[in-house]
Parts: C-alpha cells; sequence; structure tokens
C-alpha cells in the first residue's frame, strides 16, 4: 500500500487510537490522530488525509456536525462509533458518511472498509462508466448490465435502483435516498417498494436469490453492491 495515503483517526479514546493506529501501520498507510472536532478539523485541513475515521462521541462536538464539514474536501469518512442504532446510522450516511462501522470492530472490517472507500474514490475521480462484480457487469453511461457476457433486462425502476448502488459500490446506500431518488418525493417510506426491486434484481443477478451475495440488505437501513469474489 502506497504510505502516501493517510488515514486521520478521530476519537476521544487513546486506547483506540492506538488500536486502530497499529493495525493502519501494519497495512502501510500513514497515520495521524486527533482527539477532538478541533484537532479532527485543524488535521483535515493541514494534512488533507485521504480516509477519515471518525468516532462521534467526541468531547467538543457532536461527530455528525463533522462529517458535513469534512466531505467538501474530498476526503472519504468513515464513521467508526459506539452508536448502532439504525437512525444514528442513517444520519451519518445522509450526510455523508461513505461507511459506518459499530463499535466493538473487527480491526480487518475497517482495513476493508477503507479499501472500498479508496476505490470508491478512485472511481469518482477518473469518472469510470463501467464498474463490475464479478460475473455482472453494469455499464451507467450505455445504461446496460450484462451477467457472464449477456444483457439482462430490468424495468426503469429496478435498473435505476441498481444504478444507484453502482455508483457507490460497496457502500450502503439509504432507504431514504433510493426512494427520493428512483421513485421521486413523497415516497420516502414506501420501503416496500425496494423490497420488491430488490427481489426481482436478485432472481436476475445472483447465483442463489435466496442467499445474495451481490445485493446485500442492510436490515432498516438500506443496501449495498458487494463485490463478488
Amino acid at each position: 500500500m502506497n504510505k502516501r495515503i493517510t488515514v486521520l483517526v478521530v476519537d476521544d479514546e487513546s486506547a483506540i487510537r492506538r488500536l486502530l493506529h497499529a493495525s493502519l501501520a501494519r497495512a502501510d498507510y500513514h497515520v495521524i490522530e486527533a482527539g477532538s472536532a478541533r484537532e479532527a478539523l485543524f488535521a483535515v485541513q493541514a494534512e488533507k488525509p485521504d480516509v477519515v475515521l471518525l468516532d462521534l462521541g467526541l468531547p467538543d462536538r457532536d461527530g455528525l456536525e463533522l462529517i458535513a464539514l469534512i466531505k467538501p474536501t474530498g476526503t472519504a469518512v468513515i464513521v467508526v462509533s459506539a452508536r448502532d442504532a439504525t437512525e444514528q446510522k442513517v444520519a451519518a450516511l445522509d450526510l455523508g458518511a461513505d461507511d459506518y462501522v459499530s463499535k466493538p470492530f473487527d480491526s480487518e472490517e475497517v482495513l476493508a472498509r477503507i479499501r472500498t472507500a479508496l476505490r470508491h474514490q478512485l472511481r469518482s475521480q477518473t469518472q469510470m462508466p463501467v464498474v463490475r462484480f464479478g460475473n455482472v457487469e453494469i455499464d451507467l453511461a450505455a445504461r446496460i448490465v450484462h451477467r457472464d457476457g449477456n444483457e439482462v433486462h430490468f424495468t426503469p425502476k429496478e435498473y435505476e435502483f441498481l444504478a444507484e448502488l453502482a455508483k457507490c459500490p460497496g457502500r450502503v446506500v439509504t432507504h431514504a435516498h433510493l426512494l427520493r431518488t428512483v421513485w421521486g418525493p413523497g415516497h420516502d417510506t414506501d420501503v416496500e417498494y425496494l423490497r420488491v426491486a430488490a427481489r426481482s434484481i436478485r432472481r436476475k443477478l445472483e447465483p442463489d436469490p435466496s442467499q445474495p451475495l451481490l445485493l446485500r440488505n442492510e436490515p432498516g437501513v438500506g443496501y449495498r453492491l458487494q463485490n463478488i469474489r
């Protein structure tokens, strides 16, 4: 991993910072730390990190407020917090967080989420119109989906649902965002629309729709497209 990739760890617990610092350093990331919101904002401006691991329970400011301040810099934000209530996850993701990991966490999972966020950053920068998930290829420019080289046909709503997820590979997209974007204003709570579309997409793309590997549900929060290995 390139040493130029910098990760800022923002947490008021020094033990958590040390744990994450050790794991990130072993993965060859350059690591900087902040124990407060004030220190975090200063570090973002001074160091311009590629990724911020953000705790929400900071002593001087709610971490949710920092998401909107950090995201315009182009930095990926992954929340790592003990707040595991669904509404907290949804709030963070709707504010622009790239992902959300609940404490206690597995260090390998955090590293995997960082890799996913960095891949998404690269795709955004290069405006890559084609994304691939195992044997599934989604051409966002041409609005065409292939599985094993064969074109798969979707209804307009199914395709828009799939495309919204494909634009953020590996990241959770909230129910509210999907419903507003695909079905329009006034449908924010019509989650059954998503369930029906997800079932149909899985039938068309998954090896076993009853045990989905590609289109993953985050209960109460949203959906993500997960790469098939």
